[in-house]
């Protein structure tokens, strides 16, 4: 069983390192920070696809070759075809062993039946550039990172590939916008990598270079003291995955916060201070706003990507700068 999780991570990095040479040569270490989860995304498909079944004797031993671990993945996915990480799995393993047509066709099954998985909409979009002749993504694949974007705007690798997609059609002023949320995630050398390919972007469309980002001395910042309804604190006990999410967003709300930060449920209460540090997009600071709107979201899943069973607390909207803490009640209703 280890085994296979090596194998399906060395396999991640692998197609990484052929889909990235031909979109951005110089920028290795950027793709390379940008694909690292995917590793730790391997070890959940494995735990999807992976596990032998009893009455199989081909699925009893470990595979020991990446070709004999693909062989398993085919089998099991011949009698149980509706599972979409297998099939990403699989169209992971045909682009590291070359067969790119069979990669593209791979994810496109898993697609089609995560139609709105954003990994799903990436890795469909990748595996049509890795196929096209030209490695350039079509109307088709910028397509899907657009909704991978739409479904979820802090899905890094999405956002990398919709500018890489931009770029190539011409829309440098399109690539620059899509970039820019990414280095409120990024710093050090890659951050200063993915800034250089803006400014290039940036001056391409006739644009004026980046304002320098703001000190997050500039500001106060925000006190945001968050807890739990009484009723829903009994319930914690059964999510131990739960984060919680402390946003400060635009007033109406909007698809990316002005500023965010993720805490283990386990830590409620708690008080946090929002400012600049806190703000994904340096383009747009929590500074910059004389009014914002405060919510704490409960997620039992864990995933930064709302969902339907998340938990929230009622928005509060707050005139900077703010005076004492604001109280923000996750499950408490909404004030009429």
């Amino acid at each position: 069983m280890g085994l296979f999780i090596a194998l399906a991570g060395a396999l991640v990095l692998a197609v990484l390192a052929i889909l990235l040479r031909p979109l951005w040569p110089a920028r290795r270490g950027l793709a390379l920070t940008l694909g690292v989860a995917l590793v730790a995304g391997a070890a959940l498909l494995y735990r999807a696809v992976g596990t032998p079944e009893a009455l199989d004797p081909a699925m009893l031993r470990a595979p020991q070759t990446l070709p004999e671990a693909i062989a398993q993945l085919q089998r099991r996915l011949a009698r149980d075809p509706d599972q979409p990480e297998g099939w990403m799995l699989l169209g992971m393993a045909y682009a590291r062993q070359g067969q790119l047509q069979s990669s593209r066709d791979a994810y496109a099954r898993a697609l089609a039946l995560a139609p709105d998985d954003p990994d799903a909409l990436t890795e469909a979009a990748q595996s049509r550039a890795l196929a096209a002749p030209d490695r350039r993504f079509d109307a088709a694949a910028r397509a899907m990172l657009e909704k991978a974007v739409r479904l979820h705007p802090e899905h890094q690798r999405a956002r990398w590939f919709l500018g890489v997609a931009l770029r190539q059609a011409g829309d440098a002023a399109g690539a620059a916008r899509t970039w820019e949320p990414l280095l409120g995630a990024l710093d050090g050398e890659t951050g200063a990598a993915l800034r250089e390919q803006i400014e290039d972007a940036r001056k391409a469309a006739g644009l004026p270079p980046l304002a320098e980002a703001p000190a997050a001395a500039s500001t106060g910042g925000i006190q945001v003291a968050v807890r739990l309804a009484p009723a829903l604190a009994a319930r914690l006990a059964t999510m131990p995955r739960a984060q919680v999410f402390v946003i400060a967003r635009a007033p109406g709300g909007g698809p990316m916060p002005v500023a965010v930060e993720r805490h283990p449920a386990s830590a409620l209460p708690l008080q946090v201070r929002l400012d600049d540090a806190d703000s994904p997009m340096p383009t747009r600071r929590l500074s910059q706003l004389p009014q914002v709107e405060l919510l704490a979201r409960l997620s039992p899943s864990g995933e930064a990507m709302p969902q339907p069973d998340d938990i929230s607390s009622p928005a509060v909207t707050v005139i900077q700068p703010a005076k004492g803490a604001v109280e923000l009640v996750i499950g408490a209703p909404a004030q009429p």
